[in-house]
């Protein structure tokens, strides 16, 4: 299992637009992805459970990715945390 921590850098947060790329992200790998916030987890490759963890600018996301290509996919979703989603 590879485990990251996840700084939400964008000044709008988490809304739809970055978590229907975190999904997409997620889903092109076979291992499980999910992320964590104050007890919840929820399955990245899911568009709606990415929204509800509603995570605004700063918060800090725990990103979990188990299988086969987890570190390429820890990589790949880490790699839109830093790039603020291209937003800003």
């Amino acid at each position: 299992m590879t485990e990251k921590l996840l700084t939400v850098k964008n000044r709008a947060g988490i809304h739809a637009r970055p978590a229907a790329i975190i999904a997409q992200t997620a889903n092109k790998f076979a291992c499980e992805v999910s992320l964590s916030r104050d007890g919840t987890t929820v399955n990245a490759k899911s568009i709606m459970g990415v929204i509800t963890m509603a995570a605004g600018y700063n918060t800090v996301l725990t990103l979990h990715t188990e299988g086969s290509d987890e570190k390429e996919a820890a990589e790949a979703i880490l790699a839109l945390f830093d790039s603020k989603f291209e937003e800003e």
